[in-house]
């Protein structure tokens, strides 16, 4: 079977699919391409051709539950997304849609119903069934009984070691086991496909003051190296909407809005915030710039799915939202994202970037501004990293690799209260944004400062419509060194070209340096003011600009021989 309204992936899964005809299929796409289109496509099929009587889908969020019952009407399946455990189908109903939370609080009646008919059961986001322990076994009793099943995700990798159910591990040469896909589809194959967005990263870095537990005071710039608490500190500074940093990046946000909806009039931007009391005074920083309410989602309540799918369908500019449109939630028009949450695991970063890769026409982009820190930009640079869900790691290189992510994310996922004990005395005392770098496509395009030739404004005001060859061009661009104005003009006007000139160039190089040594930006411009003494490069003569591009070719010179 195949339609001309699939995309290339899910005729190729398809195919697979219908040639194995397998019990268990695990298909691994990125968010945005097209995984309910491609698992309602499959479930038609099999209705039609009497291979199954009923489908079942699991879903993570009751929002979710909605949203696929709608999409199954549009496949011409009707799926009831109000069913409970032990209660009655409704007539005319070919199956029903459930929240993973909701099958773990009966798993027994769910096995009932899905024994008493060849039942189809497609697991949503498949990595939620080791969300919990009970959560496994639920899905795992429940689901046993299945004629076919259907594992979906976008994101397999998971940093602990419980198996996901109905999922084949294979044995690696380290000892562990690695889960194996029967089709995956990444974000770079859907961006070389025009499937998704291009996404650029805008990271701000910037000063931080704050009081530690210990009732010390702390400053440091954020990205420096730091110790993992003071990491951690540092970004709950910047996220503290008492200082600076972030109405500074809001109102840099906006402003990349406003040129995106230029060209995409609808174009719509969304605040991930860490808590409720954060994200009701980032919508009230908001208002101040943007001059309307946005529309606030604090929890998954019974109005939150509304206001989502009113969002959705309108034209406000913004919206701010604790956890509810992490994942999976379909909003097209959502262009520019602010990521102001201390939750920095790779998982929860990939579900967030999901939301705003999903392509609606060709040349639409993706901007999303994040606080500068190594784990995020880490993230930010592996977007095309196709990863799987490893079991049986050492336990040393599980701590290595996890256990910063793990903790902040317990953090995050923590009361405001038990934040508090936990944190003591600290307190956020101030802080600052400034600039740091674009991240696109593997590379970085970044700068000293924020007043440097004023180049923040230049990536801000990228035009909202530009396929990702395009995107590439313009960020290249700005690597080049501009030529000095004619010899003869005006002499102030050649000696600022010439500064921008070099500025660029040492900027390129301390990038590559950067992407050499693991070493950030302002630490290797730190460095190169002390080794020729004058002040930042934004203000720095030619000459001074000279010596350090001669400095950091040397450093490159030794290092090679």
């Amino acid at each position: 079977m195949s339609s001309p309204r699939l995309r290339a992936w899910q005729r190729t899964a398809l195919e697979t699919y219908q040639r194995r005809q397998p019990r268990d299929f695990l298909a691994v796409a990125t968010p945005g391409a097209g995984k309910t289109t491609f698992a309602l496509t499959l479930a038609a099929d099999l209705l039609h051709r009497g291979v199954v009587e009923r489908v079942v889908v699991v879903a993570p969020t009751d929002h979710l539950k909605t949203q696929w019952a709608h999409a199954a009407a549009g496949a011409g399946i009707s799926l009831d997304p109000g069913v409970a455990g032990s209660g009655a189908l409704g007539a005319g109903f070919q199956g029903f849609v459930v929240t993973y939370a909701g099958l773990a609080v009966n798993p027994a009646a769910f096995r009932v119903r899905i024994e008493h008919r060849r039942t189809f059961v497609i697991l949503d986001e498949v990595h939620h069934a080791a969300d919990a322990l009970s959560w496994g076994e639920a899905v795992r009793e429940a689901c046993e009984p299945a004629e076919r099943r259907l594992a979906l995700t976008g994101t397999p990798f998971r940093s602990d070691d419980h198996p996901i159910p109905f999922v084949t591990y294979a044995p690696a040469d380290d000892g562990t086991t690695t889960s194996v896909a029967d089709h995956s589809y990444g974000y770079g194959s859907a961006l070389r496909d025009g499937v998704v967005r291009p996404v650029l990263f805008m990271a701000y870095s910037g000063a931080m003051h704050w009081r530690t537990r210990a009732g010390d005071e702390m400053v440091a710039r954020l990205g420096e190296p730091l110790t993992r608490d003071a990491t951690a500190q540092a970004l709950r500074t910047a996220l503290d909407p008492a200082g600076s940093w972030i109405p500074q990046v809001l109102r840099a946000a906006h402003t990349r809005l406003l040129e995106v909806r230029r060209d995409v009039p609808d174009a719509g931007g969304l605040v991930i915030a860490s808590d409720q009391q954060s994200a009701r005074a980032y919508a009230a920083i908001l208002r101040e710039i943007a001059g309307v309410d946005p529309v606030v989602v604090l929890s998954d309540d019974a109005g939150a799915s509304q206001r989502i799918a009113e969002f959705s369908a309108g034209m406000e500019p913004w919206m701010v939202a604790v956890r509810m449109v992490s994942e999976g939630v379909d909003i097209p028009r959502l262009s520019v994202g602010v990521y102001a949450t201390t939750t920095a695991t790779s998982l929860f970063f990939a579900q967030a970037v999901g939301r705003f890769v999903r392509l609606r026409r060709r040349g639409e982009t993706a901007t999303i501004f994040l606080p500068s820190v190594p784990a995020l930009l880490g993230h930010a640079g592996d977007l095309e990293t196709q990863r799987d869900h490893v079991l049986g790691r050492p336990v040393d290189d599980a701590a290595d690799l996890f256990a910063a992510e793990a903790e902040l994310l317990a953090r995050a996922q923590q009361s405001e209260a038990a934040s508090a004990d936990e944190l003591g005395t600290y307190k956020a005392l101030g802080s600052d944004a400034s600039f740091d770098r674009v991240l696109y496509d593997g590379g970085e395009f970044g700068y000293e400062s924020l007043s440097d030739d004023g180049e923040e404004l230049d990536f801000l005001g990228i035009p909202g419509l530009l396929d990702p060859e395009q995107v590439a061009e313009l960020l290249q661009r700005s690597r080049r060194q501009r030529k000095p104005a004619t010899p003869a003009a005006v002499r102030e006007e050649v000696l600022f070209e010439q500064r921008g000139a070099l500025r660029r160039e040492l900027n390129g190089l301390v990038g590559a340096w950067h992407h050499r040594t693991g070493e950030p930006h302002g630490v290797i411009h730190t460095r190169l003011r002390s080794g020729t003494g004058g002040p930042p490069a934004a203000s720095a003569s030619s000459a001074v600009l000279q010596q350090r591009i001669d400095l950091i070719r040397s450093w490159a010179l030794r290092a090679s021989s």
